[in-house]
């Protein structure tokens, strides 16, 4: 059974040893184990229903709360302290594009606001509802899940938008396929989900972010139906497709989405590569990035990310006579890890991993095998599950991400960690923050930091402690020059930020196309773009 206050099976449990949470103390402080509210009491916190009788909608006080929120951090706390507050009127599962339309017709005619849900694991805030004044009706798009076609020449595969990461590639794997795509929600988050949030995984850099897998569509409208074709390539004016990519369910819902599909690898390997400093480093996986080898995977960890994952491994043995190894081969304290994943034929991945140890070997990189690369690779949906145990201990995990041009990627690390120190010092805390390179790109990369604090245990000071938090490390992304999101979307969280990346005549042109589509505003108002 999924948890409802929590990531993922209640069966699932990744636990932090001794070592690890003697590590966290060392650098923050022992935790206080918070009280978490009960379900009953969560559901208690939700006033009745606005909605009118609709055989499609489930207006039970269980369900309307199962879907009241997403993932992030301010989501933990109201689930924690039984503070849902809004939540969707009702909830309704349809089955094909017409109960769609259906579902949108009757929200239009009781002046209802639409959300539409995929798997719930939004840290954005996309899934809340976000508007008091009016009734919302939430539409949960995962009994839209079955391959619906497969065009083996063209390498096309056409699902319902509401399949899972599991289960669409499963029905691929059982025709030799694979779509790729990784994101480290990959479990329960949905193939339309990744859409509209322009999500990136694990392994784009071979198989392609959505927007390079994403090839035509259906989507439901509150004006109507708007229908993608596929093509290899077009010149025909405006491309559609971008409409929908980052649309965040502002213009309507997808229902149908066709991807570009790839034989499942002959070959896939991840080997772990150390360095001596940052500075090395990154100037070696700038090189790989930019010599544009046919690699899966770059995810280089700064000293900070290098030395938590190495403690909180387990294995405490191993891992030292791995430490003294490589402080004799001259990486010591400040030794960065970094990641190479390699998928494909034989005869192409295997050339590739060689040649990019090559390039990491010139700029003074260890190579220390294929262990740690495939203990990564077993655990890269599991890691998730720490923030449940982290949270049991008293300790919040929490995350931020953007991307940069190369000259500004060191300058957006520091500065992202040196944001959220003072946030937290501020209110007299210590955060243990730090960072890897999710995504990398000739131009630039992906900066992902991660912050590790003590919870207060009190809803409001937690409350009060992320919102400064969230401000700090926002404003020094801007600042920074960097996007206020890579791979997470806008949502509410982010929306404030928009217009530096925006402009106001790019958010006025967002504005304009939502309401071509939705000239009523019912379509998951107050995301993505502010009013």
């Amino acid at each position: 059974m999924r948890r409802w206050n929590g990531w993922g099976e209640e069966a699932v449990e990744v636990a932090l040893n001794e070592q690890a949470l003697a590590f966290l103390e060392g650098r923050i402080g022992k935790g206080t184990p918070p009280r978490d509210a009960g379900f009953d009491l969560a559901c208690a916190s939700i006033p009745g229903s606005r909605l009118p009788a609709h055989p499609l909608v489930d207006t039970s006080t269980a369900t309307r709360a199962l879907h009241a929120l997403g993932q992030s951090l301010p989501d933990w706390l109201r689930l924690r302290h039984g503070r849902l507050g809004l939540a969707p009127d009702g909830v309704a599962f349809p089955e094909s594009a017409g109960q769609v339309r259906a579902l949108l017709a009757y929200a239009q005619a009781v002046g209802a606001a639409v959300i539409p849900y995929g798997g719930g694991t939004s840290v954005a805030g996309h899934v809340n509802v976000a508007d008091a004044a009016r009734p919302a009706l939430c539409i949960d798009m995962r009994r839209m899940r079955s391959l619906l076609a497969l065009d083996r020449e063209a390498q096309l595969a056409t699902f319902g938008a509401g399949v899972t990461g599991p289960d669409l590639e499963a029905q691929l794997r059982a025709h030799g396929y694979t779509l790729g795509h990784f994101p480290q929600s990959f479990e329960y988050s949905t193939l339309g989900g990744w859409v509209v949030t322009r999500s990136s995984g694990q392994q784009s850099l071979r198989y392609g972010r959505i927007e390079q897998l994403f090839a035509g569509g259906r989507v439901e409208t509150p004006s109507g139906t708007l229908e993608i074709p596929t093509f290899p390539a077009s010149s025909a004016g405006v491309d559609l497709r971008e409409m929908v990519l980052g649309s965040e369910g502002r213009l309507g819902i997808l229902t149908e989405a066709t991807v570009r599909v790839t034989r499942l690898p002959e070959h896939e390997a991840f080997h772990a590569v150390f360095f001596p400093d940052w500075e090395r480093a990154e100037r070696a996986v700038r090189a790989l990035a930019q010599a544009r080898l046919p690699l899966s995977m770059l995810r280089l960890s700064n000293a900070p990310e290098t030395t938590t994952m190495l403690a909180l491994a387990g294995h405490a043995r191993q891992v030292a006579l791995l430490e003294r190894y490589l402080a004799w081969r001259g990486c010591g304290a400040s030794k960065c890890m970094l990641m190479i994943g390699a998928s494909g034929a034989l005869g192409q991945a295997k050339p590739s991993m060689r040649a990019a140890l090559g390039i990491a070997r010139a700029a003074n990189g260890v190579h220390v095998g294929r262990a740690l690369g495939e203990r990564w690779r077993q655990g890269r949906f599991r890691n998730v599950y720490l923030r449940n145990t982290a949270w049991r201990h008293g300790y919040a995990i929490d995350t931020v991400e953007t991307a940069v041009d190369w000259p500004g990627v060191a300058r957006m690390v520091g500065a992202v960690e040196a944001a959220a120190s003072d946030a937290f010092a501020a209110h007299g805390e210590r955060v243990h923050a730090y960072t890897h390179l999710s995504h990398l790109y000739p131009q630039g990369a992906s900066v992902y930091a991660t912050f590790v604090y003590r919870l207060a245990g009190d809803f409001e000071t937690d409350l009060a402690r992320w919102r400064d938090l969230k401000r700090a490390v926002s404003e020094a992304i801007v600042a920074g020059g960097g996007t206020i999101s890579h791979q997470h979307g806008v949502g509410l969280d982010h929306a404030p930020w928009l217009a530096a990346e925006k402009g106001e005549l790019g958010l006025d042109a967002m504005r304009a196309l939502f309401r071509q589509f939705d000239p009523s505003g019912c379509m998951n108002p107050g995301k993505l773009v502010l009013p």
